[in-house]
């Protein structure tokens, strides 16, 4: 028996799921612009999340994506909406785990550098796979985590040329807290997001993109 999203050509989530998903994204995008700790830093830290719901706006219907895909998006939106709004060195939760496990830092970061692998990396899986650009799947894996480290390390340079351009007004967006290795830090958490995404989600992801090939929404085919 089709599913209920599948009477709705080019549309992978219900119109119930995809309003859930509109009025999460929407209502804490509203909570942080409300006051944040500091205004640059907002704008630095909600830009990627902004600028990939303009993409998925625009790639809706002529390029959908797993349901698995648009909620893993949506829980990076929200990370990125959080430390935007307290900067990734002051997350009120994280501050508590600091003091009580004696830590010496915020490590919120670490948190969204683990997305930062986490769900790109199936952002990677989904479109390498659809659009065939690996001939052989056994490299899928390798190439996909390739990516993962290649994203993290330029968004490394992004935050070293805004540390750059603006000087100390950049010492929330970097969130460093006199960390020597956090560069190197961020990016073995990105690489241990993106392998967990694979060993955790590949399966499932599998079934969604051939439930996708099946109902007839992977439109992939168009692009050849």
């Amino acid at each position: 028996m089709p599913s209920r999203a599948s009477s709705h050509p080019g549309l992978p989530l219900s119109p119930v799921a995809a309003g859930l998903w509109l009025a999460l994204f929407f209502s804490v995008l509203l909570w942080s612009w409300i006051d944040p700790k500091d205004r640059l830093t907002w704008w630095l830290e909600s830009i990627p999340a902004l600028i990939g719901f303009v993409v998925l706006l625009f790639t809706w219907r002529r390029f959908p994506l797993t349901p698995l895909l648009y909620w893993l998006i949506l829980a990076h939106c929200i990370v990125l909406f959080v430390g935007a709004h307290y900067t990734y060195a002051e997350v009120p939760l994280f501050n508590w785990i600091r003091d009580y496990f004696g830590h010496q830092r915020n490590n919120y970061d670490k948190i969204g550098h683990f997305m930062q692998g986490f769900v790109p990396a199936m952002i990677a899986r989904e479109l390498l796979t659809r659009l065939k650009v690996i001939c052989r799947r056994s490299w899928l894996p390798f190439i996909v985590l390739c990516i993962v480290l290649a994203i993290s390390a330029f968004y490394e340079l992004i935050e070293w040329w805004v540390a750059v351009l603006s000087g100390d007004e950049a010492t929330a967006f970097l969130a460093t807290q006199g960390y020597v290795w956090d560069t190197q830090s961020d990016m073995l958490m990105a690489l241990i997001g993106g392998a967990t995404t694979l060993l955790l989600l590949s399966r499932l992801h599998d079934h969604q993109l051939a439930r996708l090939f099946e109902s007839g929404k992977d439109s992939s085919k168009n692009h050849q």
